[in-house]
């Protein structure tokens, strides 16, 4: 019927500022074009400890210990490391001290530091590109 909002699985919906919109655990997938699968998986598993859940030739699907993400690398020939209208992605530190190990992981995995500071006091931040040039965002901010 239009106007009417199918029905959710669990019949909960999410309250959000005045509507109801479907619960999920927010943007947790993305799939990255690579030149070497295993070498992505390395850098991630460096820098971020991700464990892989699947293989296949020519891709290597993983996920960050304790969180609902997947993050997909598949091999490409085209199209590598370019963001095509996204800018970046990142990954949100739960502790503020840790922006300093971070940095120094991206740089011992082989990514590139692009920049560093603070959006305010007591919330860094860190911009690096991965070995396929793809820039990430490794921040803090204080739970809402």
């Amino acid at each position: 019927m239009l106007g009417q909002r199918p029905s959710l699985s669990n019949g909960k919906a999410v309250p959000c500022v005045g509507v109801e919109v479907i619960p999920t655990y927010g943007l947790t997938h993305i799939a990255l074009a690579v030149r070497d699968p295993d070498k992505s998986f390395r850098f991630y598993e460096q820098v971020f400890g991700v464990q892989a859940v699947y293989r296949e030739p020519g891709m290597i699907q993983v996920q960050t210990p304790g969180c609902h993400d997947v993050i997909v690398f598949e091999r490409k020939r085209s199209h590598v490391g370019e963001m095509k209208g996204v800018s970046h992605f990142g990954f949100r530190l739960r502790d503020a001290k840790d922006i300093d190990a971070a940095v120094e992981s991206v740089r011992r995995a082989g990514g590139k530091i692009v920049d560093t500071g603070q959006f305010v006091p007591g919330e860094p931040y860190v911009f690096a590109t991965d070995p396929d040039g793809y820039t990430i965002e490794i921040w803090y901010e204080p739970d809402t």
